[in-house]
């Protein structure tokens, strides 16, 4: 018989990344990148602030009933999409060549729920060092991108990985699952 942490490596993680891109971009796009990534930055800067709100609902509910509720969950799993997909549109809705997908509300333990980012601080610092590592190669990316008009499969696939860990450990910070971030190679 399989215990419990055996049974979790062996399922995929209710979290998972999905990237359908084919490598190429736009050159004159990619110049513009920041400028037009402008008002989707401040979206998520005033979505963020209700998500924080609905983080703390999200903790107090899972805390009481071991499960978060579906209304909650659907909310923070939405933001998080949004937060991942290159150029979204403003409701955080699937089918970007970089897409997010969320399991449903699980149950989860109380006593992890309880003491869930000190649990997390692991994970959120190397979340935070793969961040700064694809940050530098999205540098040499945007380069490319502007001259080739395609990015290096090894950057993308990089920054993906990176992203995929980052969106798992949100994932478990919002309480959107019991599961931590995995370190699976697989985009």
């Amino acid at each position: 018989m399989d215990t419990p942490a055996v049974q979790a490596a062996q399922e995929p993680h209710p979290i998972k990344l999905v990237v359908t891109d084919d490598l190429r971009r736009n050159r004159l796009t990619a110049f513009f990148r920041l400028l037009l990534a402008l008002p989707h930055y401040i979206w998520i800067a005033l979505w963020g602030i209700f998500a924080m709100l609905a983080l703390i609902l999200n903790w107090v509910a899972t805390l009481i009933s071991g499960r978060p509720p579906a209304a909650l969950h659907n909310f923070l799993a939405r933001f998080l999409c949004y937060s991942t997909n290159p150029f979204p549109g403003f409701l955080g809705r699937p089918g970007y060549p970089v897409d997010l997908e969320v399991g449903p509300p699980e149950q989860q333990s109380r006593l992890t729920v309880f003491f869930r980012i000190f649990l997390a601080l692991p994970a959120l610092l190397v979340s935070q060092i793969l961040r700064y590592l694809s940050q530098l190669l999205a540098v040499f990316s945007w380069f490319t991108a502007v001259i080739l008009g395609r990015v290096p499969r090894g950057i993308r696939d990089f920054a993906a990985f990176a992203l995929r860990f980052e969106q798992q450990t949100m994932g478990y910070v919002y309480l959107l699952t019991g599961r931590y971030p995995s370190f699976e190679l697989g985009i």
